[in-house]
């Protein structure tokens, strides 16, 4: 009873017509499972399940998320319907999905009693914290404990993910603690050939980067390499710009104003002996740089307007991660790389200046990039038990 007034009040909160049909592609033949992910850190490891998923099941997968997310081969990504009775219906009509699993805690009761009254089978992964949707959050009697008491697994991060599930309504006994899913790995290509050339050029010269630097950023990380020089005088600093056409007014202030030898790579420039600054082409090579750099400073998390580029990029490919308070789309990657205390923290230029002194040793620098690539790499325990959670069911064994 509670749980019915709870779902038609949910309803009437954001009651409206329906709006137009949404485009989506045929569905392909076959079995579909449906995957969820409130946001980009939760697609992250969901994309990693559906690739195994359409690789070794020949399972189609549709993967819906709010934000924009980079196309993979063989997933179909969506964008979630509103949760609303009607798109649910749509929805749930069109794709006719098999196994539903949702992620993190999110939960949008519209869609999820529409898959009830199909009988699909619901999972939660990556569990947090079970939440509504942030813009229909409310009061909704027995809604949030009807919903939870009919997932067959919530797997939680931690015990005060697993208490908080159980609080709110979920079954004792399918609430588990299993930690994290295995990510899609963030390492960036590079050709090989390239970077074992430039590993020679650069031989035993400390290296550091700056990756994706707004202009916001460009002075601290000037200060920053002026005083590590004194520290390292054979110190090499690659800049990345986040803006293309910063490339040729950062080379001519370095240079004019700081005194230092700067190479272009868009001018076909190498980092000779005596460069003390290395201005790469913005964006396209970074799988290459990282593996070059066992520092990297995260532009945009400083003085920008958040971090731009995902911080495991460099954890995955061995490169230590300094970075500043604005974490911007990367807030929960970073807290986990803080808690694994495999990054390092800033709070201002003169921070950044102090740790990139500290990290000069190759062993502190060592230490933190071990903690990061395990950070960037674990998981694969959890996503393939959820692997075998979900055969188990489409065989009619779960």
């Amino acid at each position: 009873m509670a749980y019915s007034l709870g779902l038609t009040l949910y309803n009437l909160s954001n009651r409206r017509e329906a709006g137009p049909a949404v485009e989506r592609p045929p569905r392909p033949a076959g079995r579909l499972v449906w995957l969820h992910a409130p946001g980009m850190d939760a697609a992250r490891a969901l994309l990693e399940l559906a690739r195994r998923l359409v690789e070794e099941d020949a399972v189609a997968v549709v993967l819906t998320c709010p934000d924009s997310l980079p196309q993979r081969t063989g997933i179909i990504l969506q964008p979630p319907p509103a949760d609303m009775p009607v798109e649910a219906g749509q929805f749930l009509d069109h794709w006719r999905p098999e196994v539903v699993i949702m992620s993190e805690g999110e939960l949008r009761p519209a869609l999820l009693h529409e898959a009830v009254e199909r009988k699909l089978p619901l999972l939660m992964v990556g569990a947090r914290n079970p939440v509504f949707l942030r813009e229909r959050d409310g009061w909704y009697p027995g809604l949030m404990r009807g919903l939870l008491a009919e997932f067959r697994a919530v797997l939680t991060l931690d015990e005060p993910s697993a208490r908080a599930f159980r609080k709110a309504g979920a079954t004792l006994s399918a609430v588990e603690v299993t930690g994290k899913l295995e990510e899609e790995s963030a390492a960036l290509p590079c050709t090989e050939a390239e970077r074992d050339a430039m590993a020679r050029q650069l031989a035993t010269r400390p290296v550091w980067l700056a990756a994706a630097l707004p202009e916001a950023e460009e002075a601290a990380v000037i200060a920053s390499h002026r005083t590590a020089l004194r520290l390292a005088h054979r110190l090499l600093l690659i800049v990345v710009p986040q803006d293309p056409g910063r490339v040729a007014p950062l080379a001519h202030r370095m240079e004019k104003e700081e005194g230092w030898s700067v190479a272009q790579r868009a001018e076909e420039e190498e980092p000779d002996a005596e460069t003390e600054v290395y201005i790469a082409d913005a964006g396209s090579e970074f799988g290459l740089w990282y593996r070059l750099a066992p520092i990297t400073f995260m532009g945009g998390s400083l003085g920008g307007s958040g971090c731009i580029r995902d911080p495991l990029e460099a954890a995955a490919l061995g490169s230590a991660i300094l970075y500043g308070p604005r974490p911007g789309p990367y807030g929960t990657t970073f807290g986990r790389l803080g808690a694994a205390r495999a990054a390092r923290a800033v709070g201002s230029a003169t921070d950044l200046a102090e740790a990139l002194g500290d990290l000069l040793s190759p062993d502190r620098a060592a230490r933190l990039a071990q903690a990061a690539w395990a950070v960037a790499s674990d998981g694969a325990e959890v996503t393939e038990r959820v692997m075998t959670m979900i055969r188990r069911i489409m065989d009619g064994e779960g």
